[in-house]
């Protein structure tokens, strides 16, 4: 099939995630088995804005995609929702011959997408984030490791928790979602998971779960929390003062953002990034790259945009139960 399009660019934006750099990788190198130039666009859309850009090959590529974070690095972009900003990023596009792009990011880097496929630059969306929040997908790239390196630093935090029959009240990503602290907290065993999707009691959910656990023989105690409930500090005063166990606040912060990916984010990541480069290729836009029941599909980014994520609350309910 004759390609409609002679150069595309590849981008990623907003947050970084592990996982980016292989789907980099394999957009290049997609497009060029199909003799598809592609250009890389550095720091998001502020390199579509300030022309920041560069020639992508074979070799260029190699060797990244073990790497965490992102060869062609990110950055938000305020500038590009202006008129101005757009203008300019098209005339970019225009002026390297540039027919379509993949935005490797989350929901903010997809409604910029769109934007710039209404004028006129077709966009492929990549999800890349470690929240694993576009409602769109099952999964998304940098998940599963943010989560591997959330529960290795709460195993090492274990340590000295046990070690000193403390409570440890540990804060992980995930600011407008829970899926991050869900999944970690089962995996480390936690007494209790705060996310912002359900409100919590701090009696029931927390204090008495700690009593009850101790009745059972426990004496060290691990409440992980999700970004968005935030308040860590003040919950770990609270905790001590209602019951006497020493405790203290971690926040593990961008640690989770990075470190090499793992194999199912360097997979997935690899095979949205096939799939992005030949709808490009093959002149498509405004769509976004999804995994659902175990196949790579594509959807509208505008209905992609407007689904919403039913949180795990079966996962919640599981948790809850055997935090005893």
């Amino acid at each position: 099939m004759e390609n409609k399009v002679k150069s595309i660019g590849v981008l990623t934006s907003g947050g970084d995630a592990p996982g980016m750099n292989a789907a980099i990788r394999a957009v290049v190198r997609t497009a060029m088995s199909r003799g598809v130039k592609v250009y890389g666009v550095m720091r998001g859309y502020n390199g579509l804005i300030d022309g920041d850009i560069v020639e992508l090959n074979l070799r260029s590529v190699s060797d990244i995609i073990h790497r965490g974070g992102t060869v062609l690095y990110t950055a938000r972009s305020p500038m590009f929702k202006t008129e101005e900003g757009m203008k300019m990023a098209v005339d970019t596009c225009k002026r390297l011959g540039i027919g379509g792009i993949a935005v490797i990011g989350g929901d903010g880097s997809f409604r910029g997408a769109s934007e710039l496929t209404k004028n006129g630059i077709n966009c492929i969306g990549i999800p890349g984030t470690i929240d694993n929040d576009i409602a769109a997908t099952e999964y998304t790239i940098g998940y599963d490791t943010a989560m591997n390196t959330a529960v290795e630093m709460v195993d090492k935090l274990r340590d000295t928790t046990q070690s000193h029959d403390r409570c440890s009240v540990v804060e992980v990503m995930g600011r407008h979602a829970g899926y991050l602290a869900l999944e970690s907290g089962i995996a480390v065993g936690a007494t209790a998971i705060l996310v912002p999707e359900i409100e919590y009691d701090f009696q029931k959910d927390i204090i008495d779960k700690i009593r009850n656990t101790q009745h059972a023989g426990k004496k060290h105690f691990i409440i992980v929390v999700a970004e968005g409930v935030g308040g860590v500090e003040e919950l770990a005063k609270k905790i001590e003062e209602e019951t006497g166990i020493e405790s203290r606040a971690t926040i593990l912060g961008h640690v989770q953002r990075g470190g090499r990916p793992t194999v199912r984010d360097r997979d997935m990541a690899s095979r949205m990034g096939y799939h992005a480069a030949n709808l490009l290729c093959d002149g498509i836009g405004n769509r976004i790259v999804s995994y659902r029941s175990g196949k790579i599909v594509d959807d509208d980014i505008y209905e992609a945009l407007a689904m919403k994520k039913p949180f795990d609350f079966d996962g919640y309910k599981i948790a809850d139960t055997i935090s005893i």
